[in-house]
């Protein structure tokens, strides 16, 4: 990867990458754009964060991107909504077998302070301190996203680092998808009138997702907006979510960002993922994986095969 990214960075003005943090659990994003900052570069399981967020304010500039499968999803859908020119991105690519969710290994082991290493074994997540060595199963702490990963590598790429990985087995036999909708619709209602009353409106969600590309005009932070109030009460920020829900209708890449970004720990990805499984199950195809695909919400057809028509 490194020597790949030395070869091209000549005729670009940078690559988003990552850096260590300030300790060993965090990554944090990388812009190389001399030859020695590349050896800075790290891949492994605190890689994170989508890089592919930065890439609409970076139009323009000749850019290079290290993508993960996930990652590389949200550019493909970018450039399939035009919103990128495919001219100007160089893609990275690797095969990524799963990321930490340092909300989940905090649950699991604890204390996390002056972390030293992070190691992964084959199903374990070896973490040293100054305290000592502990470790847990990767299952448990790796990022929900991770457990049902179909796409562990990059689908497009201009350079592949590494091994093709084969997409990994569900963890568990149902999605969590699959166990919330067995919930009665009350049940349901319930549970995210109760995430919501702790939702702060920070728009932390909105701003790690890749593919929320209008946030200088976005309803939510308008003076006049007739939507949605800029009051912090439950109602409102339900609001503001299923508007920002039904506005990745057909577009999410299930990256798992918003989830992440959450200071509040709100299940954001459970509520993508419905309109998720809609849009996939009406029109046959997942978001991000065709740069050329038509997109099915702008497509019109006369006889739709997989809704049916009120006589």
């Amino acid at each position: 990867m490194k020597q790949s990214i030395r070869e091209a960075l000549p005729g670009l003005d940078l690559v988003l990458g990552w850096e260590q943090g300030w300790d060993a659990l965090h990554a944090t994003p990388l812009f190389i754009r001399k030859a020695e900052d590349v050896d800075r570069l790290i891949l492994g399981p605190t890689c994170v964060q989508s890089l592919a967020v930065q890439l609409p304010s970076l139009k323009g500039k000749k850019v290079g991107i290290v993508v993960k499968g996930c990652d590389s999803r949200a550019v493909v859908q970018l450039l399939r909504e035009r919103l990128l020119d495919r001219a100007e991105i160089i893609l990275f690519g690797f095969g990524c077998d799963g990321v930490v969710s340092l909300k989940r290994l905090t649950k699991v082991l604890g204390d996390l302070d002056s972390v030293t290493s992070v190691k992964k074994t084959d199903d374990r997540l070896v973490v040293e301190s100054p305290d000592g060595r502990r470790e847990a199963a990767f299952d448990d702490v790796c990022a929900p996203k991770c457990l049902d990963c179909a796409w562990p590598n990059a689908v497009e790429s201009d350079h592949f680092a590494g091994p093709r990985l084969e997409p990994r087995p569900p963890a568990e036999s149902k999605t969590a998808l699959e166990r919330f909708e067995e919930k009665s619709l009350d049940e349901r209602f319930a549970f995210w009138k109760r995430e919501m009353e702790r939702c702060i409106r920070c728009y932390a969600c909105r701003n790690a997702c890749p593919m929320c590309v209008c946030r200088d005009k976005c309803l939510a932070v308008s003076r006049n907006s007739k939507f949605v109030s800029q009051e912090a009460n439950p109602s409102e920020s339900f609001m503001f979510q299923l508007i920002h829900v039904m506005h990745l209708a057909g577009r999410c890449v299930s990256c798992g960002e918003c989830e992440r970004a959450c200071p509040m720990d709100i299940p954001l990805g459970l509520l993508r993922a419905q309109s998720t499984a809609v849009t996939e199950e009406l029109f046959h195809e997942q978001a991000g994986t065709d740069p050329e695909a038509p997109l099915p919400l702008l497509t019109f057809k006369t006889d739709e095969e997989t809704i049916e028509e009120r006589d």
